[in-house]
């Protein structure tokens, strides 16, 4: 074989290797190395039914503390390349597991209620690092959704908000980022221990009707056993042998504070958020909640 026959043979099988795992191949989150990414492999999560999780829950909307519930939803699902949704022809050879996160509240005020729906999926054995988020809010002024999709090393950011300034774009942000929204299950599937410390990239909440580019934080995430834990709803946490608390400091002034059981699978109890967000655990059971 030549020399220039041997040079085309591996560049041609570079390249194809490349398309394959490189430029679209999702880039893991640099703190990932503290997190099991077999966390979502347990046989629990093939049973078909989904994890219910409801809480008390409070935010500040229009200066005031509102009060209301908030469900979220875990539950795996198999989602093809092509579309980037959950497939209805199993046959395909596009296929992968994700595990799907659905949170969704009505808040009232005092002339109309705020909703919002916010899913975020993470592949199966990537539970530190979301695949794709989309969120939307409805409330009289309008409706906003938006999404971000992993491209790589970045996110394909879209919108489409009613406000003056933002309207219908897109973009892309950072890939080595977690989101806030994320962290109320992420969290779960780290390697808890007493005094663990990392840093890692965080953007802000999207569960806003803004489509502003989104504030990332250079963030210090700590870890520690939580003494003398009480969650004041309905909830029986008498059973656990350990609480764990983690500290995500954003900034100087924003601290975000979250409790998780010490047994798997490490529901979240209670989350307190520096901007007067505010949940509580009061019961979770699973559910087919899609068979009617």
């Amino acid at each position: 074989m030549t020399y220039l026959l041997k040079t085309f043979v591996l560049l041609t099988a570079f390249t194809g290797l490349y398309a394959c795992t490189g430029s679209n191949a999702q880039s893991p989150i640099s703190a990932s190395e503290y997190f099991d990414q077999q966390w979502a492999a347990d046989a629990k999560w093939d049973q078909g039914e989904a994890e219910v999780a409801k809480y008390e829950a409070q935010r500040v909307v229009y200066g005031k503390t509102r009060n209301f519930e908030y469900v979220y939803i875990l539950v795996k699902e198999t989602f093809n390349e092509e579309f980037k949704v959950k497939t209805d022809d199993y046959e395909r050879k596009d296929l992968f597991d994700v595990m799907k996160v659905n949170k969704f509240c009505r808040i009232p005020t005092d002339n109309y209620p705020y909703h919002y729906m916010t899913s975020i999926f993470y592949k199966r054995q990537q539970p530190s690092t979301v695949y794709k988020l989309t969120n939307s809010s409805q409330e009289w002024c309008g409706n906003t959704s938006k999404y971000f999709l992993s491209k790589g090393r970045k996110y394909e950011y879209g919108y489409n908000s009613y406000w003056d300034g933002q309207g219908i774009g897109q973009t892309t942000v950072d890939g080595n980022i977690m989101f806030e929204d994320q962290l109320s299950h992420t969290l779960r599937a780290l390697k808890f221990q007493e005094g663990l410390q990392f840093e890692q990239r965080v953007a802000e909440s999207q569960v806003s009707s803004k489509a502003s580019d989104p504030k990332i934080y250079d963030a210090t995430f700590r870890v520690s056993q939580a003494d003398d834990f009480q969650l004041q709803t309905g909830y029986d946490i008498s059973q656990e042998a350990k609480v764990w608390r983690v500290d995500v400091q954003l900034d100087n002034e924003k601290i975000n504070t979250y409790w998780f059981e010490g047994n798997y699978p490490n529901l979240m109890l209670k989350q307190e958020t520096w901007d007067g967000r505010k949940l509580a655990l009061k019961g979770h059971y699973m559910d087919a909640y899609w068979n009617i």
